[in-house]
Protein backbone atom coordinates (compact mmCIF):
# COMPACT_ATOMS: atom_id res chain seq x y z
CA UNK A 1 0.00 0.00 0.00
CA UNK A 2 1.59 3.17 -0.97
CA UNK A 3 2.74 5.50 1.89
CA UNK A 4 0.50 8.64 0.90
CA UNK A 5 -2.59 6.10 0.94
CA UNK A 6 -2.31 4.53 4.29
CA UNK A 7 -5.80 3.92 6.17
CA UNK A 8 -7.70 6.56 7.50
CA UNK A 9 -6.69 6.50 11.32
CA UNK A 10 -9.62 7.02 14.13
CA UNK A 11 -9.69 10.38 15.27
CA UNK A 12 -11.15 12.55 18.08
CA UNK A 13 -11.11 16.42 19.18
CA UNK A 14 -9.01 17.55 21.66
CA UNK A 15 -11.50 19.39 24.09
CA UNK A 16 -10.25 17.47 26.71
CA UNK A 17 -7.80 14.73 27.24
CA UNK A 18 -9.16 10.99 26.18
CA UNK A 19 -6.64 9.31 28.41
CA UNK A 20 -5.19 9.86 32.27
CA UNK A 21 -2.04 12.53 32.44
CA UNK A 22 0.52 13.36 34.87
CA UNK A 23 0.71 16.91 35.64
CA UNK A 24 3.87 17.81 32.98
CA UNK A 25 1.55 14.99 30.18
CA UNK A 26 -1.69 17.80 31.04
CA UNK A 27 0.79 20.36 30.48
CA UNK A 28 1.54 19.06 26.70
CA UNK A 29 -2.57 19.20 26.78
CA UNK A 30 -3.22 22.33 28.51
CA UNK A 31 -0.59 24.73 26.66
CA UNK A 32 -0.16 22.99 22.79
CA UNK A 33 -1.76 26.43 21.73
CA UNK A 34 0.41 28.23 23.43
CA UNK A 35 3.32 27.72 21.95
CA UNK A 36 3.08 26.58 18.44
CA UNK A 37 -0.55 26.43 17.67
CA UNK A 38 -1.83 29.34 15.90
CA UNK A 39 -4.80 31.44 17.01
CA UNK A 40 -5.13 32.43 13.29
CA UNK A 41 -2.35 31.68 11.17
CA UNK A 42 0.89 32.61 12.95
CA UNK A 43 2.98 30.71 15.55
CA UNK A 44 3.58 32.01 18.85
CA UNK A 45 7.30 31.98 19.81
CA UNK A 46 8.74 30.18 23.01
CA UNK A 47 9.28 31.73 26.12
CA UNK A 48 12.96 32.46 26.40
CA UNK A 49 14.80 30.05 28.43
CA UNK A 50 18.69 30.29 29.14
CA UNK A 51 19.18 26.56 28.56
CA UNK A 52 16.29 24.96 26.81
CA UNK A 53 16.32 20.89 26.91
CA UNK A 54 15.44 19.66 23.52
CA UNK A 55 13.70 16.42 23.36
CA UNK A 56 13.61 14.90 19.64
CA UNK A 57 12.38 11.75 18.26
CA UNK A 58 15.95 10.99 17.12
CA UNK A 59 17.09 11.49 21.14
CA UNK A 60 14.42 9.14 22.07
CA UNK A 61 14.80 6.45 20.16
CA UNK A 62 18.86 6.07 21.82
CA UNK A 63 17.51 6.41 24.88
CA UNK A 64 15.26 3.48 24.76
CA UNK A 65 18.41 1.70 23.24
CA UNK A 66 20.85 2.92 25.72
CA UNK A 67 20.53 5.79 28.20
CA UNK A 68 24.13 6.29 28.16
CA UNK A 69 24.29 7.06 24.43
CA UNK A 70 21.40 9.62 24.48
CA UNK A 71 23.22 11.28 27.65
CA UNK A 72 26.72 11.39 25.74
CA UNK A 73 25.15 12.64 22.51
CA UNK A 74 23.77 15.48 24.37
CA UNK A 75 27.23 16.11 27.07
CA UNK A 76 29.82 13.97 25.67
CA UNK A 77 33.12 15.00 24.22
CA UNK A 78 32.74 15.05 20.93
CA UNK A 79 36.56 14.26 19.85
CA UNK A 80 35.89 10.85 21.84
CA UNK A 81 33.33 9.65 19.05
CA UNK A 82 34.19 6.68 17.02
CA UNK A 83 34.48 7.58 13.55
CA UNK A 84 31.81 5.61 11.60
CA UNK A 85 32.43 1.62 10.71
CA UNK A 86 31.63 0.59 6.78
CA UNK A 87 28.69 -1.16 7.61
CA UNK A 88 27.27 1.73 9.40
CA UNK A 89 27.81 4.15 6.85
CA UNK A 90 25.88 1.21 4.44
CA UNK A 91 22.94 1.35 6.58
CA UNK A 92 22.93 4.93 6.93
CA UNK A 93 22.99 5.34 3.36
CA UNK A 94 20.57 2.27 2.82
CA UNK A 95 18.38 4.12 5.13
CA UNK A 96 18.42 7.29 3.29
CA UNK A 97 17.77 5.36 -0.44
CA UNK A 98 14.86 3.26 1.43
CA UNK A 99 13.16 7.08 3.09
CA UNK A 100 13.85 8.36 -0.44
CA UNK A 101 12.31 6.10 -2.30
CA UNK A 102 9.35 5.69 -0.22
CA UNK A 103 8.69 9.33 0.02
CA UNK A 104 8.98 10.11 -3.89
CA UNK A 105 6.81 8.02 -4.52
CA UNK A 106 3.63 10.67 -4.63
CA UNK A 107 4.49 14.60 -4.02
CA UNK A 108 4.77 16.56 -1.18
CA UNK A 109 5.49 19.39 0.04
CA UNK A 110 8.63 20.41 2.31
CA UNK A 111 8.94 23.44 4.88
CA UNK A 112 11.34 25.29 4.40
CA UNK A 113 13.85 25.90 7.41
CA UNK A 114 17.47 24.57 7.98
CA UNK A 115 18.44 21.31 9.79
CA UNK A 116 18.31 21.84 13.24
CA UNK A 117 16.26 25.66 12.85
CA UNK A 118 13.48 23.69 14.69
CA UNK A 119 11.60 26.95 15.16
CA UNK A 120 11.16 28.06 11.92
CA UNK A 121 10.22 24.55 10.88
CA UNK A 122 7.56 24.38 13.06
CA UNK A 123 6.03 27.37 11.97
CA UNK A 124 6.17 26.49 8.51
CA UNK A 125 4.81 23.02 9.16
CA UNK A 126 2.11 24.73 11.17
CA UNK A 127 1.49 27.00 7.54
CA UNK A 128 1.26 23.52 5.55
CA UNK A 129 -1.16 21.84 7.64
CA UNK A 130 -3.12 25.10 8.12
CA UNK A 131 -3.58 25.06 3.68
CA UNK A 132 -4.39 21.32 3.89
CA UNK A 133 -1.68 20.36 2.13
CA UNK A 134 -2.08 16.77 1.02
CA UNK A 135 1.48 15.06 1.79
CA UNK A 136 4.25 17.02 4.24
CA UNK A 137 7.49 15.62 4.44
CA UNK A 138 9.96 16.21 7.26
CA UNK A 139 7.54 18.42 9.33
CA UNK A 140 8.57 19.63 12.45
CA UNK A 141 6.18 19.34 15.39
CA UNK A 142 7.00 21.41 18.16
CA UNK A 143 5.19 21.81 22.28
CA UNK A 144 7.13 23.66 24.95
CA UNK A 145 7.04 22.08 28.56
CA UNK A 146 7.39 23.72 31.66
CA UNK A 147 11.32 24.13 32.88
CA UNK A 148 12.72 24.75 29.10
CA UNK A 149 12.02 21.47 27.99
CA UNK A 150 10.83 21.81 24.46
CA UNK A 151 9.41 18.48 22.38
CA UNK A 152 10.21 17.72 19.24
CA UNK A 153 9.18 15.15 16.56
CA UNK A 154 10.25 15.10 13.04
CA UNK A 155 7.91 12.73 11.54
CA UNK A 156 9.09 11.56 7.96
CA UNK A 157 5.95 12.56 6.74
CA UNK A 158 2.21 13.70 7.40
CA UNK A 159 -0.55 12.75 5.37
CA UNK A 160 -3.68 14.70 5.37
CA UNK A 161 -7.01 12.82 6.00
CA UNK A 162 -10.78 13.26 6.47
CA UNK A 163 -11.48 14.26 10.05
CA UNK A 164 -11.68 17.21 12.18
CA UNK A 165 -9.27 19.73 13.91
CA UNK A 166 -7.97 23.49 14.73
CA UNK A 167 -7.28 23.72 10.67
CA UNK A 168 -10.15 22.55 9.33
CA UNK A 169 -12.48 19.09 8.70
CA UNK A 170 -9.00 17.70 7.97
CA UNK A 171 -6.61 15.69 10.24
CA UNK A 172 -2.60 14.91 9.55
CA UNK A 173 -1.28 11.58 10.40
CA UNK A 174 2.46 10.57 10.88
CA UNK A 175 4.59 8.32 8.95
CA UNK A 176 7.94 7.24 9.75
CA UNK A 177 9.83 5.30 7.37
CA UNK A 178 12.28 2.62 9.09
CA UNK A 179 14.66 0.19 7.43
CA UNK A 180 13.93 -2.87 9.65
CA UNK A 181 11.84 -5.73 8.35
CA UNK A 182 9.92 -5.61 11.50
CA UNK A 183 7.57 -3.32 14.07
CA UNK A 184 10.08 -3.22 16.82
CA UNK A 185 8.48 -1.59 20.01
CA UNK A 186 11.33 0.88 19.75
CA UNK A 187 9.60 1.56 16.37
CA UNK A 188 6.57 1.85 17.72
CA UNK A 189 7.53 4.18 20.85
CA UNK A 190 8.90 6.89 18.49
CA UNK A 191 5.55 6.39 16.41
CA UNK A 192 3.43 6.95 19.26
CA UNK A 193 5.42 9.93 20.11
CA UNK A 194 4.96 11.51 16.61
CA UNK A 195 1.16 10.88 17.14
CA UNK A 196 1.04 12.11 20.46
CA UNK A 197 2.39 15.54 19.21
CA UNK A 198 0.05 15.88 15.95
CA UNK A 199 -2.37 15.13 18.16
CA UNK A 200 -1.68 17.96 20.30
CA UNK A 201 -0.69 20.40 17.75
CA UNK A 202 -3.91 19.69 15.78
CA UNK A 203 -6.12 19.20 18.59
CA UNK A 204 -7.41 16.04 17.27
CA UNK A 205 -6.52 12.44 18.67
CA UNK A 206 -4.88 10.14 15.79
CA UNK A 207 -5.13 6.59 16.86
CA UNK A 208 -3.35 5.12 14.40
CA UNK A 209 0.30 5.86 13.65
CA UNK A 210 2.08 4.53 10.63
CA UNK A 211 5.50 2.63 9.73
CA UNK A 212 6.67 2.29 6.79
CA UNK A 213 8.63 -1.06 6.62
CA UNK A 214 11.70 -1.85 4.33
CA UNK A 215 9.73 -5.52 3.03
CA UNK A 216 6.45 -5.52 5.24
CA UNK A 217 5.23 -2.31 4.11
CA UNK A 218 2.98 0.13 6.39
CA UNK A 219 2.04 -1.27 9.11
CA UNK A 220 -0.35 0.48 12.04
CA UNK A 221 0.50 1.62 15.42
CA UNK A 222 -1.97 1.31 18.00
CA UNK A 223 -1.48 4.77 19.46
CA UNK A 224 -3.81 5.04 22.68
CA UNK A 225 -2.74 1.47 23.69
CA UNK A 226 1.32 2.67 22.90
CA UNK A 227 1.02 5.68 25.06
CA UNK A 228 1.47 5.06 28.35
CA UNK A 229 5.04 3.06 27.48
CA UNK A 230 5.96 6.34 25.24
CA UNK A 231 5.17 8.77 28.57
CA UNK A 232 7.41 6.08 30.52
CA UNK A 233 10.24 6.73 28.26
CA UNK A 234 9.39 10.31 27.59
CA UNK A 235 9.25 10.99 31.16
CA UNK A 236 13.21 9.17 31.85
CA UNK A 237 15.08 11.06 29.02
CA UNK A 238 13.43 14.19 30.28
CA UNK A 239 14.41 13.79 33.41
CA UNK A 240 17.78 12.38 32.76
CA UNK A 241 18.57 15.15 30.41
CA UNK A 242 17.26 18.00 32.87
CA UNK A 243 19.19 16.30 35.78
CA UNK A 244 22.62 15.68 33.50
CA UNK A 245 23.41 12.36 35.69
CA UNK A 246 25.74 10.75 33.50
CA UNK A 247 24.00 7.38 33.18
CA UNK A 248 26.71 4.27 34.64
CA UNK A 249 28.84 2.28 32.08
CA UNK A 250 27.46 -0.95 30.50
CA UNK A 251 28.79 -3.22 27.70
CA UNK A 252 26.47 -5.49 25.84
CA UNK A 253 28.24 -6.37 23.01
CA UNK A 254 25.39 -7.34 20.24
CA UNK A 255 24.39 -3.41 20.88
CA UNK A 256 27.17 -1.31 21.88
CA UNK A 257 29.57 -2.48 19.04
CA UNK A 258 27.82 -0.15 16.06
CA UNK A 259 27.69 2.55 18.60
CA UNK A 260 30.34 5.76 17.84
CA UNK A 261 30.67 5.65 21.93
CA UNK A 262 31.71 2.02 21.74
CA UNK A 263 36.10 2.75 22.67
CA UNK A 264 34.62 5.22 25.06
CA UNK A 265 32.60 2.92 26.98
CA UNK A 266 34.41 0.04 26.88
CA UNK A 267 37.34 1.46 27.93
CA UNK A 268 35.53 3.07 31.28
CA UNK A 269 34.13 -0.22 31.37
CA UNK A 270 37.58 -2.00 31.35
CA UNK A 271 39.17 0.49 34.04
CA UNK A 272 36.42 0.00 36.56
CA UNK A 273 35.94 -4.33 35.69
CA UNK A 274 32.65 -4.00 34.90
CA UNK A 275 30.23 -6.98 35.15
CA UNK A 276 28.80 -6.21 32.13
CA UNK A 277 32.04 -7.19 30.42
CA UNK A 278 31.19 -11.11 31.97
CA UNK A 279 29.15 -13.18 29.85
CA UNK A 280 25.72 -14.21 31.04
CA UNK A 281 25.30 -10.29 32.99
CA UNK A 282 22.69 -8.93 31.28
CA UNK A 283 21.32 -5.40 32.67
CA UNK A 284 18.52 -7.32 34.10
CA UNK A 285 20.28 -9.58 36.13
CA UNK A 286 22.90 -6.78 36.90
CA UNK A 287 20.38 -4.88 38.81
CA UNK A 288 19.61 -7.85 41.09
CA UNK A 289 23.48 -8.15 41.36
CA UNK A 290 24.00 -4.67 42.59
CA UNK A 291 21.07 -5.22 45.23
CA UNK A 292 22.82 -7.91 46.96
CA UNK A 293 25.75 -5.93 47.12
CA UNK A 294 27.54 -7.78 44.63
CA UNK A 295 29.57 -5.26 41.60
CA UNK A 296 32.91 -6.32 41.53
CA UNK A 297 34.46 -9.66 39.85
CA UNK A 298 36.06 -10.56 42.89
CA UNK A 299 32.71 -10.72 44.93
CA UNK A 300 31.12 -12.41 42.13
CA UNK A 301 33.54 -14.93 42.30
CA UNK A 302 33.51 -15.47 46.06
CA UNK A 303 29.89 -16.00 45.48
CA UNK A 304 28.13 -19.02 46.08
CA UNK A 305 25.45 -20.05 43.37
CA UNK A 306 23.39 -20.74 46.06
CA UNK A 307 23.30 -17.01 46.90
CA UNK A 308 22.12 -16.32 43.29
CA UNK A 309 19.59 -18.95 42.89
CA UNK A 310 16.60 -16.56 44.04
CA UNK A 311 17.23 -13.86 42.59
CA UNK A 312 15.20 -13.44 39.59
CA UNK A 313 16.25 -14.36 36.09
CA UNK A 314 19.13 -16.53 37.35
CA UNK A 315 18.10 -20.00 38.80
CA UNK A 316 20.51 -22.81 39.50
CA UNK A 317 22.14 -23.10 35.74
CA UNK A 318 22.95 -19.26 35.34
CA UNK A 319 23.73 -19.22 39.30
CA UNK A 320 26.17 -21.58 38.97
CA UNK A 321 27.60 -20.89 35.38
CA UNK A 322 27.84 -17.19 36.65
CA UNK A 323 30.22 -17.70 39.61
CA UNK A 324 32.06 -20.11 37.28
CA UNK A 325 32.51 -17.49 34.87
CA UNK A 326 33.51 -14.96 37.42
CA UNK A 327 36.56 -17.88 38.78
CA UNK A 328 37.44 -17.92 35.34
CA UNK A 329 37.61 -14.57 34.18
CA UNK A 330 39.58 -13.87 37.48
CA UNK A 331 42.38 -17.12 37.66
CA UNK A 332 42.57 -16.82 33.24
CA UNK A 333 42.03 -20.36 33.11
CA UNK A 334 39.07 -22.48 31.50
CA UNK A 335 36.83 -24.67 33.52
CA UNK A 336 34.79 -27.14 33.06
CA UNK A 337 30.99 -25.96 33.38
CA UNK A 338 30.06 -26.67 36.83
CA UNK A 339 27.04 -28.61 36.56
CA UNK A 340 28.37 -30.56 33.66
CA UNK A 341 31.55 -31.49 35.73
CA UNK A 342 29.57 -32.85 38.54
CA UNK A 343 27.11 -35.02 36.32
CA UNK A 344 30.32 -36.31 34.83
CA UNK A 345 31.79 -37.28 37.71
CA UNK A 346 28.88 -38.94 39.54
CA UNK A 347 28.31 -41.13 36.52
CA UNK A 348 31.77 -41.28 35.84
CA UNK A 349 31.35 -40.14 32.08
CA UNK A 350 32.98 -37.48 29.92
CA UNK A 351 31.95 -33.89 29.26
CA UNK A 352 31.26 -35.14 25.77
CA UNK A 353 30.78 -38.48 24.60
CA UNK A 354 32.76 -39.33 21.70
CA UNK A 355 30.14 -38.87 18.48
CA UNK A 356 29.59 -35.81 20.15
CA UNK A 357 32.68 -34.18 19.06
CA UNK A 358 34.15 -36.87 16.74
CA UNK A 359 37.47 -37.11 14.92
CA UNK A 360 37.18 -38.49 11.66
CA UNK A 361 40.34 -39.15 8.58
CA UNK A 362 38.53 -36.46 6.65
CA UNK A 363 36.43 -33.62 8.77
CA UNK A 364 34.85 -30.47 7.11
CA UNK A 365 34.79 -26.62 8.92
CA UNK A 366 32.41 -24.58 7.02
CA UNK A 367 31.39 -21.17 7.35
CA UNK A 368 29.14 -19.25 5.49
CA UNK A 369 28.74 -15.97 3.97
CA UNK A 370 25.75 -14.13 3.88
CA UNK A 371 23.63 -10.50 3.25
CA UNK A 372 20.65 -10.98 4.81
CA UNK A 373 18.76 -7.80 4.25
CA UNK A 374 18.81 -9.18 0.37
CA UNK A 375 18.36 -12.93 1.14
CA UNK A 376 21.51 -14.18 -0.56
CA UNK A 377 24.41 -16.50 0.51
CA UNK A 378 27.44 -15.38 -1.77
CA UNK A 379 30.14 -17.50 -0.16
CA UNK A 380 30.34 -21.21 1.04
CA UNK A 381 33.86 -21.67 2.68
CA UNK A 382 34.66 -25.03 3.37
CA UNK A 383 38.04 -26.47 4.80
CA UNK A 384 38.74 -29.86 4.00
CA UNK A 385 41.24 -31.42 6.68
CA UNK A 386 42.52 -34.95 6.20
CA UNK A 387 44.03 -36.15 9.07
CA UNK A 388 45.84 -39.44 7.38
CA UNK A 389 47.35 -37.13 4.51
CA UNK A 390 47.89 -34.62 6.90
CA UNK A 391 46.66 -31.68 4.70
CA UNK A 392 44.53 -28.70 5.06
CA UNK A 393 42.50 -27.95 1.91
CA UNK A 394 40.45 -24.15 1.45
CA UNK A 395 37.34 -24.38 -1.10
CA UNK A 396 35.84 -20.89 -1.58
CA UNK A 397 32.24 -21.17 -3.08
CA UNK A 398 31.90 -17.76 -4.43
CA UNK A 399 29.03 -16.32 -6.35
CA UNK A 400 30.35 -13.34 -7.77
CA UNK A 401 27.01 -12.57 -9.12
CA UNK A 402 23.80 -12.91 -6.60
CA UNK A 403 22.38 -14.77 -9.61
CA UNK A 404 25.17 -17.42 -9.20
CA UNK A 405 23.54 -18.53 -5.98
CA UNK A 406 22.34 -21.57 -7.10
CA UNK A 407 25.30 -22.37 -8.93
CA UNK A 408 27.38 -21.96 -5.87
CA UNK A 409 25.02 -24.28 -3.36
CA UNK A 410 25.23 -27.23 -6.25
CA UNK A 411 28.79 -26.59 -5.61
CA UNK A 412 28.62 -27.26 -2.00
CA UNK A 413 26.71 -30.22 -2.43
CA UNK A 414 29.13 -31.91 -4.82
CA UNK A 415 32.06 -31.03 -2.83
CA UNK A 416 30.56 -32.10 1.14
CA UNK A 417 29.09 -35.30 -0.82
CA UNK A 418 32.60 -36.19 -2.53
CA UNK A 419 33.13 -36.95 1.65
CA UNK A 420 30.00 -38.59 2.54
CA UNK A 421 31.26 -39.78 6.18
CA UNK A 422 32.97 -36.62 7.21
CA UNK A 423 31.25 -34.90 10.01
CA UNK A 424 31.00 -30.97 8.89
CA UNK A 425 31.93 -28.69 11.86
CA UNK A 426 30.44 -24.96 11.96
CA UNK A 427 30.02 -22.48 14.83
CA UNK A 428 26.18 -21.19 15.71
CA UNK A 429 23.18 -22.71 14.18
CA UNK A 430 23.10 -20.05 10.85
CA UNK A 431 24.47 -22.49 8.26
CA UNK A 432 22.07 -25.50 9.23
CA UNK A 433 19.53 -23.36 9.00
CA UNK A 434 20.97 -21.71 5.74
CA UNK A 435 21.44 -25.34 4.12
CA UNK A 436 17.39 -26.08 5.05
CA UNK A 437 16.25 -23.06 3.59
CA UNK A 438 18.49 -23.02 0.28
CA UNK A 439 17.30 -27.03 -0.24
CA UNK A 440 14.05 -25.56 0.18
CA UNK A 441 14.75 -22.54 -2.40
CA UNK A 442 16.53 -24.65 -5.14
CA UNK A 443 13.94 -27.72 -4.43
CA UNK A 444 16.97 -29.86 -3.92
CA UNK A 445 16.10 -33.69 -3.31
CA UNK A 446 15.67 -34.57 0.26
CA UNK A 447 18.15 -37.55 0.17
CA UNK A 448 21.00 -34.88 -0.77
CA UNK A 449 19.96 -32.65 2.65
CA UNK A 450 18.43 -34.35 5.27
CA UNK A 451 21.46 -37.03 6.05
CA UNK A 452 24.46 -34.01 5.66
CA UNK A 453 22.03 -32.25 8.70
CA UNK A 454 23.13 -35.43 10.66
CA UNK A 455 26.61 -34.74 9.86
CA UNK A 456 26.74 -31.01 11.33
CA UNK A 457 28.21 -30.25 14.76
CA UNK A 458 27.93 -27.39 16.53
CA UNK A 459 30.78 -25.91 17.83
CA UNK A 460 29.44 -23.16 19.94
CA UNK A 461 26.50 -25.41 21.26
CA UNK A 462 29.49 -27.87 22.56
CA UNK A 463 31.81 -25.32 23.67
CA UNK A 464 29.69 -23.32 25.70
CA UNK A 465 27.69 -26.56 27.39
CA UNK A 466 31.14 -27.75 28.62
CA UNK A 467 33.85 -25.45 29.22
CA UNK A 468 33.70 -21.69 31.05
CA UNK A 469 36.06 -19.81 29.18
CA UNK A 470 37.88 -16.20 31.03
CA UNK A 471 36.04 -14.34 27.68
CA UNK A 472 33.77 -11.73 27.46
CA UNK A 473 31.77 -13.31 24.61
CA UNK A 474 31.39 -16.75 23.27
CA UNK A 475 31.67 -15.50 19.81
CA UNK A 476 34.33 -17.37 17.50
CA UNK A 477 36.67 -14.40 17.26
CA UNK A 478 36.64 -14.05 20.65
CA UNK A 479 37.57 -17.81 21.63
CA UNK A 480 39.84 -18.35 19.02
CA UNK A 481 41.65 -15.09 20.19
CA UNK A 482 42.29 -16.10 23.38
CA UNK A 483 43.46 -19.86 21.81
CA UNK A 484 46.07 -17.30 20.23
CA UNK A 485 44.44 -17.50 16.82
CA UNK A 486 45.31 -14.62 14.83
CA UNK A 487 42.71 -13.08 11.79
CA UNK A 488 44.88 -11.97 8.55
CA UNK A 489 42.91 -8.64 8.98
CA UNK A 490 42.16 -8.01 12.73
CA UNK A 491 39.49 -5.41 11.70
CA UNK A 492 37.31 -8.25 9.12
CA UNK A 493 33.88 -9.05 10.69
CA UNK A 494 30.94 -10.41 9.46
CA UNK A 495 29.19 -6.78 8.99
CA UNK A 496 32.30 -5.75 6.62
CA UNK A 497 32.06 -8.73 4.81
CA UNK A 498 28.73 -7.97 3.58
CA UNK A 499 30.17 -4.12 2.76
CA UNK A 500 32.59 -5.76 0.55
CA UNK A 501 30.63 -7.88 -1.23
CA UNK A 502 28.60 -4.77 -1.72
CA UNK A 503 31.52 -2.77 -2.88
CA UNK A 504 32.35 -5.60 -5.57
CA UNK A 505 29.19 -5.66 -6.93
CA UNK A 506 29.49 -1.58 -7.54
CA UNK A 507 33.03 -1.47 -8.29
CA UNK A 508 34.17 -4.56 -10.37
CA UNK A 509 37.20 -4.80 -8.08
CA UNK A 510 38.25 -7.53 -7.23
CA UNK A 511 40.50 -7.14 -4.03
CA UNK A 512 36.83 -6.35 -2.23
CA UNK A 513 36.50 -10.21 -3.25
CA UNK A 514 40.31 -11.20 -2.14
CA UNK A 515 39.34 -9.78 1.20
CA UNK A 516 35.97 -11.63 1.75
CA UNK A 517 37.80 -15.08 0.77
CA UNK A 518 40.72 -14.51 3.26
CA UNK A 519 38.10 -13.51 6.44
CA UNK A 520 36.70 -16.71 5.55
CA UNK A 521 39.22 -19.07 5.61
CA UNK A 522 40.00 -17.18 8.91
CA UNK A 523 36.88 -18.52 10.31
CA UNK A 524 37.48 -21.74 9.32
CA UNK A 525 40.58 -22.14 10.43
CA UNK A 526 39.62 -20.83 14.05
CA UNK A 527 36.74 -23.25 13.66
CA UNK A 528 39.30 -25.52 13.09
CA UNK A 529 41.69 -24.87 16.17
CA UNK A 530 38.52 -24.46 18.69
CA UNK A 531 37.18 -27.92 17.50
CA UNK A 532 40.82 -29.41 18.67
CA UNK A 533 41.25 -27.51 21.72
CA UNK A 534 37.83 -28.18 22.79
CA UNK A 535 39.23 -32.49 22.19
CA UNK A 536 42.11 -32.02 24.55
CA UNK A 537 40.09 -29.51 27.10
CA UNK A 538 37.66 -32.77 27.26
CA UNK A 539 40.10 -35.38 27.46
CA UNK A 540 42.18 -33.57 30.50
CA UNK A 541 38.89 -33.57 32.20
CA UNK A 542 37.99 -36.85 31.80
CA UNK A 543 36.50 -38.57 34.62
CA UNK A 544 39.06 -42.23 35.39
Amino acid sequence: MPVGSVRPSRCRILSASPYPLKREEAEDHRSASSVLVPSSIRAVPPQPHHDPVYITDTLLFDFQRCHRRAFLDKFGESQRRDAPSPYLRKLRQDSITHRSTTLDSQPTARPDYDDGDWMRGAIATLDLMKRGVDRIAKPVLMLERAHGVRLVSCPDLLVKQPGISRFGPWIYVPTDVRLGKRPKLDYQIIATFQAYMASLVQASLVETSWLALRQRGVYGVNVVAMLPQMHTVLNGCIEMMRSRQEPEVFIAHNRCELCHWFSHCYDRATDLQHLSLLPGVTTSRYVYLKRANITSLEALAAATPKQLEPLPGFGREVAHKMVQQAQATLHRRALPHPLLAQAAIQSATPLLEPHELPTAPVELYFDIEAAPEHNLVYLHGVLVVDRHAQTDTFHALLAESPDDEGEVWQQFLDLVWQHPTAPIYHFCPFEVQTVQRLGSKYDTPLHWVEPLLDRFVDLHERVTRTAVLPIESYALKSIAKWLGYQWQNPDANGAQSICWYADWQETGDRTHLDAILRYNEDDCRATYRVKDWLVEFVAAHATH
